[in-house]
């Protein structure tokens, strides 16, 4: 495992690259949120993204830095649901052929959104894990380029993106909180913060239910995780044993990481719909939950959450918003056995 950092020139040259495919989102007050946690609060909306999520920025920047005979080739990948929609929207974008290789567990919505894009999805196995060694196989025995979910230098400078437009937005800022898994969103805006306003502090956030990055940052290095069924489906997977990028740069960068349950996970589903009229995914309300949760040091400080996804089973959010105690663990996504 080699341990390396993106540089911020990458992400400089990211925006650049991406402006005119990808959506700069608005930084909006959340009020209520704010009231309750004695601090001031404001939302980064990527759930405005045509794709409904960030992972569009980092997908079309590793895309459109492709070589013309690499695009030719097309690209693979492994995705539990919006990476994988980010590489379709953006190789259709592009013309360049897509393959995304993904676990029983991504839900339906996921999967159909990828195939709306023009993505070719094959379902493999019960684990990101397992879908990355098919897109592996795809990449040596029919040459396709693979396009890594997180650890790939150009994925994270895609994504770091959001970082730059935080400190342009809101340069008073104390506290930016970002949803934790592979780490190519935590450590693309971590650089991006860090290098721009050193003394902000940066806490990731993940669900209790195989939080791989977690894990790897308190053993010391990257361990593998048992994937089980959670509200926050679009985090889960492994780091990679062999991880070259993200896992030293969120050791590195980040100040802080915790996990939240799955009731309050859906305590941030909910008070997103309610407060903010906003519809956001599981992974993408890790933020709010630990804002609400009261396990984040906020009173006082001016903190931009990032909501990263809206590609949420409409079914589940229903009873979620309704108040419904929905615990995965009993309850198969649509795309799941």
């Amino acid at each position: 495992m080699t341990q390396k950092h993106v540089p911020f020139s990458a992400i400089e040259a990211a925006r650049d690259q991406i402006a005119p495919h990808v959506l700069r989102t608005p930084l909006v007050p959340a009020f209520p949120l704010s009231d309750a946690c004695g601090a001031e609060v404001r939302l980064k909306l990527e759930t405005l993204q045509a794709t409904g999520a960030f992972k569009l920025r980092g997908a079309t920047n590793a895309i459109m830095t492709l070589s013309k005979e690499d695009r030719a080739k097309g690209v693979v990948t492994c995705s539990t649901g919006n990476h994988g929609r980010g590489v379709a929207y953006a190789a259709n974008l592009l013309g360049v052929r897509a393959v995304i290789c993904m676990s029983e567990l991504v839900p339906k919505v996921k999967i159909d959104g990828i195939k709306r894009f023009g993505g070719e999805v094959r379902i493999c196995g019960k684990s990101q894990d397992e879908a990355e060694v098919e897109a592996l196989r795809l990449m040596k025995e029919e040459g396709l380029v693979y396009l890594s979910p997180f650890d790939h230098p150009d994925v994270i400078a895609g994504q770091g993106t959001i970082g730059l437009e935080l400190i342009e937005d809101w340069p008073e800022l104390d506290m930016v909180i970002v949803p934790l898994s592979g780490g190519g969103l935590m450590a693309g805006i971590a650089k991006a913060v860090k290098t721009l306003k050193p003394d902000t502090r940066i806490i990731g956030v993940t669900m209790e239910r195989g939080p791989a990055m977690y894990d790897s940052i308190r053993a010391g290095h990257p361990v593998e995780v048992v994937e089980t069924p959670t509200l926050a489906d679009s985090l889960g997977g492994g780091i990679g044993l062999e991880n070259d990028y993200t896992f030293a740069m969120c050791r590195d960068l980040v100040d802080e990481t915790l996990l939240v349950s799955e009731a309050e996970i859906a305590a941030g589903m909910r008070a997103l719909y309610r407060d903010q009229q906003i519809v956001a995914e599981g992974g993408g309300s890790v933020g709010v939950a630990a804002l609400l949760a009261d396990k984040i040091q906020a009173k006082g400080k001016r903190i931009a959450v990032v909501i990263s996804g809206r590609n949420v089973d409409m079914d589940i959010f229903t009873r979620i918003a309704g108040g419904e105690d929905v615990d995965l663990a009993t309850v198969q996504p649509d795309g799941g056995a």
